[in-house]
This record gives C-alpha cells, structure tokens and sequence, in this order.
C-alpha cells in the first residue's frame, strides 16, 4: 500500500513546527486561548473590563461616607474561528518518491510555506479593520527618506515617531513591547535613513525582525496589507495584546483518487484572528513616490 509509511502526524507536528518558524504577524498575536476552541464554528469570549474612575478624598473627610460603587463596562468580545485553508495534491508513488527524491519533504516545505503565507496575510489584514485607527486618516502620506521631506511628505523614521507618539497618547506603556511589520519598500526607506543610527542592530534578529528602533521592534513582511492598486501600504505597528489570534487544528490524510493511478495527499488548518485591544494598533497608511 502506497501510503503505509505516511505518518499523518508527523506531518501534521512539521507543518505546525514551520507555521510558527515562518509567519511573521502571527507571532505578536495574544494567543492564550487558542486551546479553548477545536472546530469551525466554535467561539471564545475574549474578556476585557473598563477603567475603573480614581477618585479624591480629602484627609479632612476621611470618615465621610465615599461613593457607591461604580459598574465598570464589560469590554468582552467574542471571536469566531471561521478561516479554513486547505491543499489537496497528488504525488505519485509516495514510497518511491520519498527512496529517490525526498520529494515528500520538499513538499511539505512548500505546504508549510503557503499556509504561513495565507495565515499572516488574513493577520496582516487587520490594519484596515474598522476598529483600527489610521495615522494618516483617509489621506496617506508620502514616505520619503530624505529628512528634509517636501510638501505632503514624511521623513520615514518621524512617521515611526508619530505612530509611537499616538500608541502612547492611548495609554500604552512605554515598557510595553511595540512592533511594527513593515514592507520591503518601506523597509529600504528606514534602511536608508537608519543606517548611521544603528545602536543595538550589529546582528539581524530571526524571524523577519530587521531592527529595533527605539521603543519599536522593527521587521519586515511581504505580506503587509496594500490597497487594491498596490499604491497604499497599511502597515500595523500594536502591542501583542492588540490582536487574538487562534489556530487550534492541523489535519492531513493520504488517500488514493478513484480514477487517478496516484497517491494524494490533502489537508486543512483551521483558525481566525480578531482585533481585540484597537487602541493598541495603528494603521500607518503611507504611499510612495
């Protein structure tokens, strides 16, 4: 039997172990309650409070009675795990093709790689999310990396600061870990304004991070969300709070087509992502010269 020495587990672990190795997005996701859905469909309510009102009281009145108790707003959401990608290939003879070629492994290199891809895309995608807050309302600016930026441009590392500047102004820590996931164009921009301001950059972090810059861990995608014409990017800069995202199953199965003489392989992941803390990401929407 073809198939016989198809582990569907094992590839299920090695599909997993590259998903997490090569989606950049993905990895700044809340994902703490990932274990608590299993199937299309399925929900998890995501809990939040309100702030609480800090009040004054006088030391003269300190016996006076205080206030009865304030109802702090529930900000809980729920989240739907609705995404679904899936692939369904043949083969050929898969005993044969794992003796003399290692086609199964390259195989499911390029699975690995095309479900990170539909993943971080699907994240990336949040940016225009209407919970999520563009820098530049409607009107994007032009990123340019001369600091003597013209009219209706920006200096490539002042756009950084202002998105910063923004995600503190809506009470973000300053100890708070802050990423940013840019484009390759926008990447060579900051590269050509930072690179005399490299401080603690000699070595290229793993995982797509490129740079740290300031308070903001910096890296790059191709997967970051543009506007239908390409001329837009709607790059995200949050907390790692900012988004939930949930993937809570990998299947695969071999089987023999009916009508076909070959072996075929064929799979699914299931999960979702959902803004869950708006005030914690930012829509950088730029275009370029």
């Amino acid at each position: 039997m073809a198939y016989q020495n198809f582990i569907p587990t094992v590839w299920n672990e090695g599909i997993e172990r590259e998903l997490e190795r090569i989606c950049v997005f993905a990895e700044d996701c809340n994902r703490k309650y990932e274990g608590s859905v299993k199937e299309k469909g399925e929900s998890v309510k995501i809990l939040g409070v309100g702030k609480p009102t800090i009040k004054s009281l006088a030391k003269a009145n300190k016996n006076n009675d205080i206030d009865a108790p304030e109802e702090i707003e529930d900000t809980s959401v729920i989240m739907y795990i609705n995404q679904i990608r899936y692939f369904n290939y043949m083969v050929g003879d898969i005993d044969k093709a794992q003796a003399v070629g290692g086609i199964m492994d390259a195989l499911e290199q390029e699975t690995s790689e095309g479900l990170a891809n539909e993943v971080d895309t699907y994240i990336a995608s949040k940016a225009v999310d209407e919970s999520v807050k563009a820098l530049y309302g409607n009107t994007p600016v032009k990123v340019v990396a001369n600091e003597n930026a013209g009219t209706g441009e920006k200096y490539v590392l002042d756009i950084l600061d202002e998105a910063l500047q923004k995600l503190y102004e809506n009470d973000v820590k300053s100890t708070t870990k802050i990423v940013v996931t840019i484009s390759p164009r926008f990447f060579t921009l900051f590269k050509r304004a930072y690179i005399n301001k490299d401080t603690d950059n000699s070595e290229m972090l793993k995982n797509g991070r490129v740079a740290k810059y300031g308070n903001i861990i910096v890296k790059m995608s191709n997967n970051v969300h543009r506007t239908s014409n390409g001329a837009v990017d709607n790059i995200m800069i949050r907390t790692q709070r900012a988004i939930a995202f949930a993937k809570p199953l990998t299947h695969t199965e071999p089987y023999r087509p009916e009508k076909k003489f070959a072996d075929a392989v064929k799979g699914f992941i299931l999960f979702d992502a959902k803004v869950v803390r708006p005030k914690e990401v930012i829509n950088i929407n730029v275009k370029y010269a």
